[in-house]
């Protein structure tokens, strides 16, 4: 079982972030964001292909998450996808990393989507699960059929306190929960999980995922420092980079949608594939068809 260790940690906008970093310090950069409730071992499967291609290779932990903490207690906690747009760019000022490919899904993918988005002439390629990755708070209370509803039951469940506590009390057997119906044919073992658990004990990771899924429905404002961020942001610009695209054929909670359901939001070249046998977790249940995704970015 691969692990990303040794870590190390940089100051980088509000954050002091805790990043593996491997690869060839020349070589072309690549960052690797990882989705909630996941960490950076998302992509064990995925460096190494990276590395002996000759890439950099740098995978973060999110805000809230593992060994990454924020340097003031005064700063809010917050989730919103502005703030994880601004984490990975100041990221990649503190690393003085002018331009990279972008990979992620779920919440990195998010990251990868704003900054793609809203500073292009950072983004090489951007390789997206879910495609067009930025949510639109205009339609947040918008009804969506009964099945998608229910898949989002946790999100709804953060809505309340009773969510919040449930969250603190059971961070992994909820996230356990998430995993197996997320990804019903991936067959993970108690090891793997554990070794991702660890994440979430990450004293800000509670208030950090209730002010996202609250903050995403429009229920809590928002940090004031990214306000600025969240109006381009609902103005849902396009991605102008080149693209590769996915969805999981077995997610249960991004049901898989047809390319042309995005097109409008990438004015580059872009792929899209549906990947059978993968659910919502695809770096670390399919990480060769991830890594690929990546490298063709980067041979481009």
């Amino acid at each position: 079982m691969n692990s990303l260790q040794p870590l190390r940690t940089l100051e980088a906008g509000v954050l002091a972030v805790a990043y593996h970093e491997s690869g060839p310090a020349g070589g072309p950069p690549v960052f690797l964001m990882h989705g909630f409730p996941y960490d950076i071992h998302a992509y064990a499967g995925v460096v190494p292909a990276l590395v002996e291609a000759g890439c950099r290779v740098i995978v973060p932990y999110l805000r809230g998450h593992g060994a990454t903490r924020f340097l003031h207690e005064a700063t809010q906690r917050s989730g919103e996808q502005a703030a994880l747009g601004a984490d990975l760019l100041a990221l990649m000022d503190a690393l003085a990393i002018p331009r990279a490919v972008l990979a992620g899904y779920d919440w990195g993918g998010r990251a990868c989507c704003v900054v793609a988005a809203v500073w292009p002439q950072r983004c090489a390629g951007l390789v997206s699960y879910n495609s067009y990755n930025i949510f639109d708070h205009a339609r947040a209370l918008e009804p969506d059929t009964p099945e998608n509803e229910r898949r989002l039951w946790y999100q709804y469940y953060f809505h309340s306190e009773r969510g919040r506590e449930g969250l603190r009390r059971n961070r992994r057997g909820l996230a356990r929960l998430l995993w197996q119906t997320w990804s019903p044919s991936w067959r993970f073992d108690d090891a793997t999980f554990e070794r991702t658990a660890a994440a979430f004990d990450n004293p800000d990771f509670v208030d950090v995922v209730v002010h996202s899924y609250r903050h995403r429905y429009n229920l809590v404002p928002g940090d004031p420092a990214y306000a600025a961020i969240e109006r381009q942001l609902a103005k849902q610009p396009p991605i102008t980079v080149p693209a590769i695209t996915f969805d999981g054929a077995d997610d249960g909670v991004r049901p898989p949608s047809p390319a042309s359901a995005h097109a409008r939001l990438f004015t580059a070249a872009r792929e899209h594939h549906l990947v059978p046998g993968a659910g919502h977790n695809l770096p670390q249940e399919k990480p060769a068809v991830f890594a690929q995704a990546v490298l063709q970015l980067v041979r481009a």
